[in-house]
């Protein structure tokens, strides 16, 4: 944009001086410094990690709730805080904490469901085994069906001669397996929405630095100082 402009004054003797007279040029260019690219390449890092974060976070939900259907998973009817607390008590369950959630009658396909059907299922198991862990229970069974440790007082299997195992340390194991693949569930997807959340602060961190940079870089040049024309000489007696 050219814009003309002629500034008129006076000297000491009363005669007309031209200050400035031309074309003044204003305009806008970039002024890049390393530090901008370095920002500017920064900012361009960000988004593309942003962006692939929040892609392999959606991802991971969607995986694990798809693995979860495929189990076809459904709650008991005795699934709810109610009912699942009723059985405690009846089993003389002691120091045991109680689901707060139902799931009675529901698909299980999100990791949040998979954790409350766990909690379930440790329950269920406390009450056939009457209150006592995997580590509490005896190894063997005895010719009475007691559990024991001690190898010599175990009953024999008559075909394979070996101490009869106790199947409710077996039932602590299945069920300690399958809780944990459904805690496993819950977990991956908690990791995949954190995932998403840091994505979209990088992306959002990216685009702020690429705004700065770009906004520094552009600079407008100073314009350029008046130049008062020359004083004409005038003559001296």
């Amino acid at each position: 944009m050219l814009r003309h402009r002629e500034i008129r004054t006076v000297d000491a003797d009363g005669e007309p001086v031209v200050i400035d007279s031309g074309a003044r040029r204003t305009r806008r260019s970039f002024l890049v410094t390393p530090a901008q690219i370095v920002s500017a390449v920064g900012g361009v890092v960000l988004i593309a990690f942003g962006t692939v974060s929040i892609g392999l976070g959606a991802w991971g939900i969607n995986n694990v709730r798809d693995n979860l259907k495929l189990e076809q998973i459904t709650g008991t009817p005795d699934m709810t805080p109610a009912a699942i607390k009723a059985e405690g008590q009846k089993a003389g369950l002691t120091g045991v904490t109680y689901p707060s959630t139902s799931v009675a009658g529901k698909t299980i396909d999100t990791g949040s469901e998979a954790r409350v059907f766990a909690s379930y299922m440790r329950i269920h198991t406390l009450e056939a085994t009457g209150g006592q862990t995997y580590a509490q229970m005896g190894r063997f069974l005895d010719a009475k069906g007691n559990p024991t440790s001690d190898e010599t007082k175990a009953a024999k299997d008559p075909k394979t001669g070996q101490p009869v195992e106790n199947g409710l340390r077996n039932l602590w194991v299945t069920e300690t397996a399958l809780t944990t693949a459904l805690n496993m569930s819950f977990f991956a997807e908690r990791v995949g929405m954190f995932g998403i959340i840091m994505g979209i602060a990088l992306l959002l961190t990216g685009i702020g630095f690429l705004i700065l940079t770009l906004g520094g870089a552009l600079e407008r040049k100073p314009a350029a100082a008046p130049q008062a024309a020359p004083r004409p000489a005038t003559a001296t007696n």
